[in-house]
């Protein structure tokens, strides 16, 4: 199984209609955070699908893939790591977390970045040096900040709150919904685990927060004290 037969077999299945519609919710017209991205059309069973039968691909390859301007080719390769992470021991591990971050520039829209940036990112930095992740807040790169602060999901699964608030932090007036969705929805996980932390967290900040990022932080709070954030006077 090479690129060209999986490039077939994506070719034999793409949808216009399916295309059509993934251009539309990844934004991918002019001055969207998706533009220029082009769609096959293939929905993502498919896809896994397709990964799985090309699952054995070299990293020669993956980085073709990482680099083509077809998003399912992308999201493929990155299933494909992700599963390859999985299975692998520590030194292969740790070649894919480098391979991952060389080649980030093609993981470029939301669902790349949240599909695999928690299971290769995430979980290789749970007993390591986090440096990379601030580094990455910092970013001018939407999908650079983002990927900081997915990645900390599974810090979030382990009782481990502290680097997700400082990110957070420093994430906290960012002007890109995206990044205002997705550190509310860390917050949100973090008060799965532990409401007070949480809690602690938005009592000294919510009244700076973006409208997008409190909110997603609040959605399971009960609908009188999310009144209360959102109106101020918590």
């Amino acid at each position: 199984m090479d690129l060209k037969e999986l490039r077939k077999q994506i070719n034999d299945l793409a949808s216009a209609e399916v295309a059509k519609t993934h251009m539309w919710f990844f934004k991918t017209g002019k001055g969207e955070y998706g533009e220029g991205d082009k769609f096959a059309g293939l929905k993502v069973p498919v896809q896994r699908r397709i990964a799985k039968e090309f699952k054995n691909l070299t990293y020669s390859e993956l980085k073709e893939l990482l680099a083509s301007k077809i998003h399912e080719e992308r999201l493929i390769a990155l299933i494909i790591l992700v599963q390859k992470y999985a299975k692998s021991d520590e030194s292969e591990k740790e070649k894919i977390f480098k391979f991952y971050i060389s080649n980030r520039k093609g993981i470029n829209n939301w669902d790349l970045v949240d599909l695999s940036a928690p299971k290769i990112v995430g979980v290789h930095l749970v007993n390591k040096d986090r440096q990379i992740l601030f580094d990455f807040a910092k970013s001018k790169d939407l999908w650079e900040r983002r990927i900081a602060i997915l990645s900390t999901l599974p810090f979030i699964r382990m009782d481990d709150f502290y680097t997700t608030l400082q990110i957070a932090d420093i994430l906290i007036e960012d002007e890109h919904d995206l990044i205002q969705k997705a550190v509310g929805w860390m917050l949100r996980e973090i008060g799965k685990k532990n409401l007070k932390v949480e809690e602690d967290f938005l009592k000294s900040r919510y009244k700076k927060m973006p409208r997008t990022m409190l909110r997603y932080s609040i959605e399971k709070f009960p609908e009188s004290k999310r009144k209360k954030y959102l109106k101020g006077k918590i």
